[in-house]
């Protein structure tokens, strides 16, 4: 794949999407339900989160703060051969009000590598991303 969305990945792009909006609830518990029990997650500037638990209070912590918001859009999705492990990727922005009380806006990119669990559901098992600059 040389970019864009897999036709076989439309269902994971979909998923990705559901979770980008989750995070608009600012329900942490909602946010932390997509990643696998075992987990690993990668925030940046930050120490690395394992497993869903983990995961869970990193997620509280950013949306403990009625500033913050977040979202992602999928530019890449594909889906390995064995249908086991899928990839997506894209980019992110998050904003919030600075220690200064200015509004701090960031972009930044990202990749999750995806399993389908024992009932055959997608769960996110790595999660990493960074800002551009």
């Amino acid at each position: 794949m040389a970019g864009g969305i897999d036709d076989s990945a439309r269902d994971l792009a979909k998923i990705e999407a559901d979770w980008s909006n989750s995070a608009a609830t600012r329900d942490a518990a909602l946010v932390a339900s997509y990643y696998a029990d075992d987990a690993i997650v990668y925030p940046p500037n930050d120490l690395l989160k394992v497993g869903r638990q983990e995961a869970l209070k990193f997620w509280a912590a950013g949306l403990a703060d009625p500033t913050y918001s977040i979202s992602w859009k999928t530019s890449d999705a594909m889906i390995a051969s064995s249908g086991e492990l899928g990839i997506t990727s894209g980019t992110y922005e998050e904003s919030y009000k600075g220690t200064d009380g200015k509004r701090v806006r960031n972009t930044g990119k990202y990749v999750t590598v995806w399993a389908k669990n024992r009932d055959g559901a997608w769960k996110a098992i790595k999660d990493i991303w960074n800002p551009d600059k």
